[in-house]
Order: structure tokens, then sequence, then C-alpha cells
């Protein structure tokens, strides 16, 4: 898997948007630190992920309705070929609107270039998401199947459930119901009740605060 079969997995720009905020929520629930989101990123929103070993991406939602991705996989040889620089082509075709976000030195390492081995942009309108033009991953693909580290936003498909009880008992070594993380997942709107069926120990109150601030749908008990 590369960053192009990637591009013809994702969904559509508003749906990654609430499966992100669904990943966030997960998070706050089983009390996890993956996945973030942040509605005031200057003008835009980002949501991130950051698995503590080096493996992490961003995924700017921009205010106009695009959006822009970049994500470092640190084992990749396209990261150890390249001395932490920019791997020839990631950025090939990029529209402008995108590029202060290649730029963004949050998403830069020491010399000021973009950190990434992956990199995918969508705009408002677009019919599918884009990656660089004709990258080419060799010799990196002599080395890996999934040279760039994409596979990082497997998360985000349409087994988002599936992926995120896998997630919960591979860190967390806890088993989900899959009902209640498929409800989550699905951004329907947020119960007690789910809460205490994904984590009986989670408190509702810090939860929902947190559902709220990622722009997550709540509902009242009943």
């Amino acid at each position: 898997m590369t960053v192009y079969d990637v591009a013809e997995r994702l969904p559509a720009v508003e749906v990654v948007r609430r499966r992100c905020k669904a990943l966030a929520v997960l998070d706050a629930i089983v009390g996890g630190d993956y996945y973030t989101y942040d509605r005031a990123w200057g003008g835009d929103e980002a949501a991130a992920m950051r698995n503590g070993s080096g493996e992490e991406y961003d995924i700017v939602f921009t205010a106009g309705g695009g959006a822009f991705v970049r994500g470092v996989y640190h084992e990749s040889s396209m990261f150890r070929y390249t001395d932490g620089g920019l791997w020839p082509g990631l950025l090939d075709g990029l529209p402008q609107e995108f590029e202060a976000m290649a730029a963004e030195p949050t998403f830069s390492g020491p010399g000021g270039t973009l950190d990434a081995t992956f990199v995918l942009w969508r705009r408002a309108g677009d019919e599918r998401w884009h990656a660089g033009e004709d990258i080419d991953f060799s010799p990196a693909d002599d080395d890996e199947v999934d040279p760039d580290g994409s596979w990082l936003l497997d998360v985000l498909f349409d087994d988002i459930a599936e992926q995120y009880c896998t997630y919960a008992e591979e860190v967390h070594e806890v088993v989900l119901p899959r009902a209640a993380v498929g409800h989550v997942a699905a951004f329907l709107p947020l119960t007690g009740a789910v809460i205490r069926a994904i984590n009986p120990a989670a408190a509702p109150g810090h939860v929902r605060v947190a559902a709220e601030k990622y722009g997550y749908p709540l509902e009242a008990d009943r």
C-alpha cells in the first residue's frame, strides 16, 4: 500500500472530519492520547495522531472545505534515505492554497523542510484525494511493501470501529464492545450509556466536555 492506494480509499473530507472527531472522543472515553482534534487551529481545524513511537499524522481541514494531510513513518526507508529530508515528488502538483501548510513550522524538521513520508490533499469540490504526481518509491519499496507509512490512515477507512477496537486491544489491552464503539464511529449523539458501555470507569462529565470541544454531537440521557 502507498499513498496512491490510500487516496482511492479515503472518503470525502466531511466524512474524514467526522471520523477524526469520533476517534478523539473514543480516546477520551478509554483514556488514550493517540487521537486529538483541534477546532481552533488558526482559522482552520486539525486532527492529529501521535503513537508515541515516532509515527504521526496531521489533517488540516480548511475553512474553505478542503483538507491537507501529512504523515511520518520514521521506520520508512524513505525517511532514512533522505536523512529526514523530503522524499522527491511528495509535493508535486500541490495546489497553491495548501502551500502554507507544507511550510508550516509545526510540521517541519530542524532545517525547515516539511517532515513527511506521505502527503495528500483534497480541495473543496474535488471528486477525489490527490498525492504527488508520479512518486518513485524505489529503492524504498525494495525494503518494504508499504514504504511510505500511509497505512497509518487505515483507521479512517470504512471499518473504523473494527480498527479502533483492534487498536484498543493492542495498546490499552481492553476488549471494547463493538456496538458501542460503532455508535461513536457512526457519529451518533453521545450518551452516558454509550460512555459507560465503552469504559465503566470513565467520567461522563469529562468526556462530554471533550466531545463538545471537538464538535461531536451530544444527547441528553433519558
